[in-house]
Protein backbone atom coordinates (compact mmCIF):
# COMPACT_ATOMS: atom_id res chain seq x y z
CA UNK A 1 0.00 0.00 0.00
CA UNK A 2 1.76 3.46 -0.96
CA UNK A 3 0.89 6.43 1.98
CA UNK A 4 -0.85 8.34 -0.37
CA UNK A 5 -3.87 5.17 -0.34
CA UNK A 6 -4.52 6.27 2.99
CA UNK A 7 -5.26 9.32 1.99
CA UNK A 8 -7.19 8.44 -1.09
CA UNK A 9 -9.14 6.08 1.51
CA UNK A 10 -10.25 8.46 4.03
CA UNK A 11 -11.59 10.64 1.09
CA UNK A 12 -13.88 7.92 -0.35
CA UNK A 13 -15.05 7.35 3.61
CA UNK A 14 -15.79 11.00 4.17
CA UNK A 15 -16.61 12.45 1.16
CA UNK A 16 -17.86 9.28 -1.14
CA UNK A 17 -21.14 10.08 -1.19
CA UNK A 18 -20.74 13.29 -2.56
CA UNK A 19 -21.71 14.51 -5.78
CA UNK A 20 -18.80 17.65 -7.19
CA UNK A 21 -18.38 19.19 -10.22
CA UNK A 22 -14.96 19.87 -12.31
CA UNK A 23 -15.54 23.34 -11.45
CA UNK A 24 -15.59 22.89 -8.01
CA UNK A 25 -12.80 20.64 -8.59
CA UNK A 26 -10.47 22.67 -9.99
CA UNK A 27 -11.03 25.53 -7.30
CA UNK A 28 -10.23 23.06 -4.44
CA UNK A 29 -6.75 22.11 -6.44
CA UNK A 30 -6.15 26.05 -6.72
CA UNK A 31 -6.54 26.85 -3.24
CA UNK A 32 -4.34 23.75 -2.41
CA UNK A 33 -1.40 25.35 -4.49
CA UNK A 34 -2.04 28.20 -3.34
CA UNK A 35 -1.36 26.99 0.69
CA UNK A 36 1.49 24.24 -0.82
CA UNK A 37 3.18 25.99 -3.15
CA UNK A 38 5.64 23.10 -3.40
CA UNK A 39 2.96 20.97 -4.83
CA UNK A 40 2.41 22.85 -7.64
CA UNK A 41 3.90 20.14 -10.16
CA UNK A 42 1.99 17.44 -8.73
CA UNK A 43 -1.18 19.05 -8.98
CA UNK A 44 -0.60 20.03 -12.32
CA UNK A 45 0.09 16.93 -13.22
CA UNK A 46 -2.91 15.48 -11.84
CA UNK A 47 -4.65 18.13 -13.48
CA UNK A 48 -3.95 17.42 -16.57
CA UNK A 49 -4.53 13.52 -16.64
CA UNK A 50 -7.53 13.73 -15.56
CA UNK A 51 -8.27 16.12 -18.40
CA UNK A 52 -6.85 14.13 -20.98
CA UNK A 53 -8.31 10.56 -19.78
CA UNK A 54 -10.79 10.54 -22.46
CA UNK A 55 -7.95 11.26 -25.06
CA UNK A 56 -6.11 8.29 -24.40
CA UNK A 57 -9.24 6.00 -24.77
CA UNK A 58 -9.23 7.97 -28.12
CA UNK A 59 -5.86 6.89 -29.06
CA UNK A 60 -6.39 3.39 -28.66
CA UNK A 61 -9.50 3.10 -30.79
CA UNK A 62 -7.03 4.96 -33.68
CA UNK A 63 -4.11 2.51 -32.73
CA UNK A 64 -7.08 -0.30 -33.31
CA UNK A 65 -8.22 1.17 -37.02
CA UNK A 66 -4.90 0.53 -38.63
Amino acid sequence: MYFTDRGIEELEKRRGEEEVTFEWLAEQLRTFVDLNPDFEVPVERLATWLARLDDEDDEDDEDDDE
